[in-house]
């Protein structure tokens, strides 16, 4: 089958690009070639043999002519659709697979791909993974970021409350154009036209399901976790910290990992990853060790050797990574009670759940689990016998979605 990857970014950037980028690989190593369509950039390292591609679009871009075209450009992309028709043309794909796509290629591009397979008799399917929650909530979290709190007030189609509650950047101008293009392509039942929609949880299914256009469509796939070599996943010495990786940012629950490490300076924390709290985790305690962004084995090998690692997210998070990697490489969980971590956590085996948000709770499981070593222990037998799909196996469940 041929197979064309749509993704805003043709480059490294974040979870949708590592995912599209290990499938578009597997694939091709079984036969299937893969082409990709996004926006043009100094970094794209993905592409088709036209070279057509929509222009890159920087929001941050202070330039006068932006402002004035981009809030037409996020809901409605010309270009996106006439460049994708000449890959469609030339590539004569079996199916599309959408990824994150909204607000720079637009949904019109879904619009051009249903004309193409229409006007040439192609049996193409349109498949769509649901990275995040961005057909059904603007701001694509389902959280307040001005209130820093869940929200589903925009569920069953009440996107003015984006532009009420500023859920976009904490921006009235950008959330009234985040309002407006879910009002124009729900009104206009553009989703209708996608024939399979990928759900990472049944959390975010539940919540795709809240939007007609989708129920029925939905398949709940949780993600896969890259092929890990044996020698990584044999029994490790466990050294004496917890980790948190990932992130550093208020809705992953940073604040209230940092409050508790300040009640527990006997318990060493290790904080691997970036963001905007940097400066509070630098200063947050001799207990506490920023050691950065690390990638490949430097990531692994602190995971493998951490007593287990902390997932704190305080937004409803679909199907983290830290979470799957952490087992995959024999390091127990303690999650948040919240969106789709639930779902990955198996209570009193490969981890434990606490309250969103409860800082006593977070608390109080961090000291039970740090204080019994040998429980710890055998969670982490548990998680290096846990069978999580690999990218091939994930491969193959979707080759029978793109066949249909």
């Amino acid at each position: 089958m041929k197979i064309l990857f749509v993704n805003k970014y043709l480059f490294p950037k974040g979870g949708s690009e590592t995912y599209v980028m290990a499938l578009g690989k597997c694939l091709e190593s079984h036969g299937n070639p893969v082409q990709f369509f996004g926006m043009d950039h100094s970094e794209r390292c993905l592409g088709n043999t036209v070279n057509a591609y929509s222009d890159n679009m920087d929001f941050h871009s202070r330039g006068r002519l932006n402002k004035i075209s981009y809030p037409v450009r996020t809901i409605y992309n010309a270009k996106s659709r006439k460049k994708i028709r000449q890959v469609l043309d030339d590539f004569q794909p079996d199916a599309v697979h959408l990824n994150n796509f909204s607000y720079q290629l637009t949904p019109s591009i879904i619009l051009e791909i249903d004309r193409w397979r229409k006007e040439t008799g192609k049996k193409c399917r349109i498949v769509y993974t649901a990275h995040d929650y961005n057909l059904i909530c603007p701001n694509h979290m389902l959280y307040n970021v001005e209130q820093h709190r869940c929200c589903e007030s925009c569920l069953g189609g009440h996107f003015a409350n984006c532009t009420k509650n500023r859920c976009i950047h904490g921006s009235l101008a950008r959330s009234m154009v985040g309002s407006a293009e879910a009002f124009f392509w729900n009104g206009y039942g553009v989703y209708r036209l996608i024939d399979s929609v990928i759900c990472c949880s049944q959390f975010m299914k539940s919540k795709m399901d809240s939007n007609p256009f989708f129920k029925d469509k939905t398949v709940v796939m949780h993600n896969f976790v890259e092929e890990i070599e044996e020698q990584e996943t044999a029994v490790t010495e466990k050294k004496d910290y917890i980790l948190y990786f990932g992130r550093f940012s208020e809705e992953k629950g940073i604040l209230t990992l940092l409050n508790v490490c300040r009640e527990l300076p006997g318990i060493p924390f290790v904080f691997a990853g970036s963001g905007p709290l940097e400066t509070r985790i630098n200063g947050a305690g001799e207990n506490v060790i920023n050691v950065g962004f690390l990638r490949g084995e430097q990531l692994r090998k602190m995971i493998r050797e951490a007593r287990f690692s902390v997932c704190p997210s305080e937004w409803n998070e679909n199907c983290p990574m830290s979470v799957l990697e952490s087992q995959a490489l024999g390091t127990p969980v303690v999650g948040a009670e919240i969106g789709g971590i639930p779902e990955l956590i198996r209570e009193g085996k490969t981890g434990e759940l606490f309250r969103a948000g409860d800082a006593a709770d977070l608390k109080k499981t961090i000291e039970v689990l740090w204080n019994d070593r040998e429980k710890t222990l055998s969670y982490s037998k548990t998680c290096r016998e846990q069978e999580n799909d690999t990218v091939e196996q994930y491969m193959n469940k979707l080759m029978e979605i793109y066949k249909g």
